[in-house]
């Protein structure tokens, strides 16, 4: 269970964020990663060269390191959420020229190789995405990806049976399950969802008025199932007003994740483990500026890829969020 936005502000910054909601224990920190650094493939072993330096979030565990969003020197940004019952890592058929990266090493690879979209769709015809067992949950986990960069462009990248597509994502959201496609169309279903509501109504000559406000919100879901948490974000994120610069934008960017942030209990798995939300972070792409609070501590933290001097000789942990 995640839910991931994107926000322009009127001074033209895009701002990228997430809520990372998961019922497996995880102890999430900020690294900077160097230009030029060099890792493991999980898949093979072969040495992988980043071209670009950046900030993200993730987690070490028995020698893997990887992310769950960040933002490169470029102002671009991504973000993994799960994607159960849909993504398919061996769909399509592969070719020698294709570079086989393991899916929870994805968002490293694009972050350390794109600048920009554009550049993400040219570097995803020579990639193929490779279901590979993780050392959080132990599973090769279900995942699909949110990128944006600082011009606003947007894409959902899935792999499913169809094999590996990239969507442009005019609406600036993603949820989970199911596939991207498939939220789209659901929005159709809540057409009628306004911030202004009918003020009378008359049936059979009875005259009707609302209760207060928010008459035109009924329409909403109200669950945390990804269905419901993406359309109400979809509906907020469009009827806010639009940021007048950088302050009010992380404060819109916070406030639209409230209404889809899990509290502990709300939802309980199947493997008695609750499922709520760890942390919500959002990246100013045009500083490459992360501002974040955990469920624990409510208090606003900030890090900013620039505050540390370039180039970084290796691979920065800055600690837990």
């Amino acid at each position: 269970m995640c839910t991931a936005i994107t926000l322009q502000s009127k001074q033209g910054e895009t701002f990228f964020g997430r809520n990372m909601d998961f019922s497996y224990d995880i102890e999430p920190h900020l690294y900077i990663v160097p230009s030029g650094y060099e890792w493991n493939n999980g898949l093979n072993g072969e040495r992988i060269r980043n071209r670009y330096r950046f900030i993200g979030i993730g987690q070490e565990l028995d020698g893997l390191l990887g992310f769950f969003d960040g933002v490169n020197e470029m102002g671009f940004a991504a973000a993994a959420l799960y994607f159960a019952g849909y993504a398919n890592y061996n769909s399509g058929p592969g070719n020698d020229q294709q570079e086989s990266i393991a899916s929870f090493e994805f968002l490293h690879y694009i972050l350390g190789r794109c600048s920009n979209v554009e550049e993400l769709q040219q570097l995803l015809r020579r990639v193929k995405i490779t279901g590979l067992e993780d050392p959080v949950t132990r599973t090769v986990a279900p995942l699909h990806w949110l990128a944006a960069d600082k011009s606003g462009n947007c894409v959902v990248i899935e792999q499913t049976d169809n094999g590996l597509e990239v969507f442009q994502n005019p609406i600036g959201v993603l949820a989970n399950s199911p596939d991207f496609k498939w939220h789209m169309t659901n929005l159709r279903n809540y057409m009628e969802a306004s911030p202004v509501q009918t003020e009378e109504a008359s049936w059979g000559g009875y005259r009707l008025t609302p209760f207060g406000q928010a008459g035109g919100t009924e329409i909403l879901p109200g669950g945390y199932t990804s269905p419901s948490r993406f359309v109400r974000t979809s509906y907020l994120k469009s009827f806010i007003p639009v940021p007048e610069n950088r302050n009010e934008a992380v404060i819109s960017c916070f406030h639209i994740m409230e209404s889809v942030t899990v509290p502990k209990g709300a939802v309980i798995t199947s493997r008695n483990q609750y499922d709520y939300t760890r942390y919500t972070a959002f990246i100013n792409t045009a500083t490459c500026e992360y501002f974040f609070k955990t469920y624990d501590n409510i208090q606003l933290g900030t890090a900013g890829l620039f505050e540390y001097a370039a180039p970084y000789p290796r691979l920065v942990n800055l600690g837990g969020i």
